[in-house]
C-alpha cells in the first residue's frame, strides 16, 4: 500500500510540473491556434520525446551525474537560454508580420525538432525527473515500480500536452488567435526572453 502511495505521489508531482504554464505549454497553445491541431500534436510529440529522454537518463542514474557535474549542467543551461532567446526573436518577428504572412504552414519536422530541443535544453527537466525518481524509487521498491513510473508519466504527458494541442486548436481558440495574434506572439516573445535570460543569469 505504501508503494502505491508513493506511485500516486509521483503521478501528482508529474501532473503539477507538466500541466503548469511554461515555455513548452505556451508554445503548444500558440502553435495549435496558429497552425492547427496536427501541427500542435507534432510539437507536443517532440516535447514528449525530450521528456522521455531525460526520464531514461534519470532511470539509469546518468542525469544525477549530469546534475552534479557543473560543466555539463552549465553547458545545458547556456544552450537552453540561447535557444529560448532564439524563440523569443522568432515570436517577436512573427508579431511584427502582417496577418497574411503569419498563416504559412509550419514544416512538421521543424515543429517536432523545436519541441525536442526545447525540452532537451531545459535543465529543469533533469531536476524534475530526478525529483520524480527520488520520490518514486525507494530501496525496497518492487521491480514493477520503475516501469510503472515511466509508463504512467508518459501516458499523463501525452494526455496533458495532447490536451493542450486539442483544446487550443478548436474554432473559438483559432478565432481568438486571429484577433489577438500580435498580442499572443508578443507575449510569447516576452516569456521566452524572460525564461532565457533567467536561465543564462542564474547561478544555481
Amino acid at each position: 500500500m505504501d508503494t502505491l502511495h508513493h506511485l500516486f505521489m509521483v503521478y501528482a508531482v508529474y501532473i503539477i510540473g507538466t500541466a503548469s504554464p511554461g515555455p513548452s505549454n505556451m508554445t503548444i497553445m500558440a502553435v495549435a491556434m496558429q497552425y492547427g491541431r496536427r501541427a500542435a500534436l507534432t510539437l507536443a510529440a517532440g516535447v514528449m520525446t525530450g521528456s522521455l529522454s531525460w526520464a531514461a537518463l534519470a532511470a539509469t542514474g546518468l542525469s544525477a551525474v549530469l546534475a552534479t557535474y557543473a560543466d555539463a549542467l552549465l553547458a545545458i543551461k547556456i544552450c537552453g537560454g540561447l535557444y529560448l532567446l532564439y524563440l523569443a526573436w522568432k515570436s517577436g518577428r512573427a508579431a511584427l508580420r502582417p496577418a497574411h504572412k503569419a498563416a504559412i504552414t509550419a514544416p512538421k519536422a521543424a515543429l517536432y525538432r523545436r519541441g525536442l530541443l526545447m525540452h532537451l535544453t531545459n535543465p529543469k527537466a533533469i531536476m524534475s525527473w530526478l525529483a520524480v525518481m527520488s520520490l518514486g524509487l525507494q530501496p525496497d521498491s518492487p521491480a514493477f515500480i520503475l516501469p510503472a513510473i515511466l509508463a504512467g508519466c508518459a501516458t499523463l504527458g501525452v494526455i496533458i500536452f495532447g490536451g493542450y494541442a486539442v483544446l487550443f486548436s478548436t474554432a473559438p481558440m483559432v478565432r481568438a488567435y486571429t484577433r489577438m495574434r500580435r498580442w499572443i506572439e508578443g507575449s510569447l516573445a516576452c516569456l521566452f526572453s524572460y525564461a532565457g535570460l533567467r536561465l543564462l543569469l542564474s547561478r544555481g
